[in-house]
């Protein structure tokens, strides 16, 4: 269940901002997260990237796929959704799903996408856990968020952090100005999703190996936006929900 907002953020204009880097620990998280905020960027001309940390090895429900194709069938599904909210630029790491860990090669590998896309706009999983909604605190998530925090911030606008990325791959420090934590236990923003909805649920259905119910899961997500917006104050709305912060 959504927290109810908090103190309104101060948040960058769309207007002024580029270009956005959505990180992920799995693929569709960031659907099932953001991508009615995504629909809204590139509808007004940002530039959205998606990173993923991990291929979702351990995802699905089909016990006659054979596992070793489920990364190439995820990594699709990614790209698949992605287009359905205007993002063709996504980006895989590779890492395992299950055993993500806050690494210095994590937060690397985070960093040099940081350095290549350079975002003014970065969105990422909350790294704290959530005990009241616990299925939104997988390990993954928690690591694919604290690696992200850490990337942001001192590691990718420090021009003597990993300077073999500046040195031999021409990735000089980047900062980027701010951060949107998606399924923070404090919610200082909210999107109205609204138009965007069915785009978002379309970039859903494209995980087609992750859905044994795919009706089911789209009836539990509009449940889930309408509630965000009600407690938002916009009811009849529907609403994705972050705690933004300045970070320039």
């Amino acid at each position: 269940m959504p927290e109810p907002a908090a103190e309104a953020a101060t948040v960058l204009p769309d207007g002024d901002i580029e270009r956005v880097l959505v990180v992920g620990a799995h693929p569709d998280d960031i659907d099932f997260g953001v991508a009615g905020s995504v629909a809204t960027w590139t509808d007004a001309g940002l530039a959205v990237t998606y990173l993923l940390c991990t291929d979702g090895q351990a995802g699905g429900f089909d016990e006659l796929i054979d596992r070793a194709q489920i990364p190439d069938i995820r990594r699709a599904e990614q790209r698949a959704a992605a287009k359905q909210v205007g993002v063709t630029d996504v980006r895989f790491l590779g890492h395992v799903d299950g055993e993500l860990a806050v690494t210095d090669e994590l937060v690397r590998d985070i960093v040099r996408v940081i350095r290549s896309v350079r975002p003014d706009r970065m969105v990422f999983q909350s790294p704290e856990r959530r005990y009241d909604r616990i299925g939104g605190s997988h390990p993954d998530h928690l690591a694919a968020g604290e690696a992200s925090i850490r990337a942001l911030y001192p590691f990718s606008r420090n021009p003597f952090a990993f300077p073999e990325l500046a040195a031999e791959e021409g990735l000089p420090a980047w900062t980027v100005r701010e951060m949107w934590i998606a399924g923070h236990p404090v919610t200082n923003h909210v999107v109205d999703v609204t138009d965007a909805a069915e785009r978002k649920l379309a970039a859903l259905r494209e995980h087609a190996s992750q859905h044994p119910d795919p009706e089911g899961m789209q009836s539990r997500v509009r449940q889930w936006m309408r509630m965000t917006a009600e407690q938002a104050g916009m009811p009849g709305r529907m609403a994705e929900g972050f705690a933004v912060y300045p970070c320039g």
